[in-house]
């Protein structure tokens, strides 16, 4: 189960993100009564998404050595990305959110945030490729049939 964790992780943050961005706070604003109603729920979907996007992160990197020391094969290939991400979900909580929700230049703010979420969810999708990798080999290993033998019948 343990060697599972990144991979589970890893799509959760990735989906989440898809979740969120692209499927519910699209349908607050074209189903709830005011622009400003559909805000505030979506301001605070949007710092769920962070910490869940920092828990997912932080999850892969505790996870990314394996039990004998040695690293994960997707680690040293996947690190920059996922520290990009956990800054990008941090820079959203911490100082894009607070900036937005005061109404603070609303469009530079509300466009930082886009960019950054986007960057966010790019950071998520190649660390969801880079995890699943291993595990798309492991697949193709198994229902490979063994050297030496032939698919015809005898």
């Amino acid at each position: 189960m343990r060697d599972r964790l990144p991979l589970i992780a890893a799509a959760l943050w990735f989906g989440s993100l898809c979740a969120i961005g692209f499927v519910a706070v699209p349908l607050l604003f074209a189903h709830l009564p005011t622009a400003a109603a559909a805000g505030q729920m979506a301001a605070r979907l949007f710092s769920a998404q962070s910490w869940v996007s920092i828990a997912c992160g932080l999850l892969i990197l505790m996870t990314a050595r394996q039990r004998d020391g040695s690293t994960q094969s997707w680690a040293p290939r996947s690190m920059g990305w996922i520290a990009a991400g956990l800054v990008l979900a941090l820079l959203l909580e911490h100082g894009v959110a607070p900036r937005i929700t005061a109404r603070e230049n609303l469009a530079l703010w509300h466009s930082l945030g886009t960019g950054f979420y986007a960057l966010q969810w790019v950071c998520a999708l190649v660390v969801l490729i880079r995890v699943g990798r291993p595990a798309q080999a492991l697949l193709s290993a198994a229902a490979a049939p063994p050297a030496g033998s032939t698919d015809q019948p005898s």
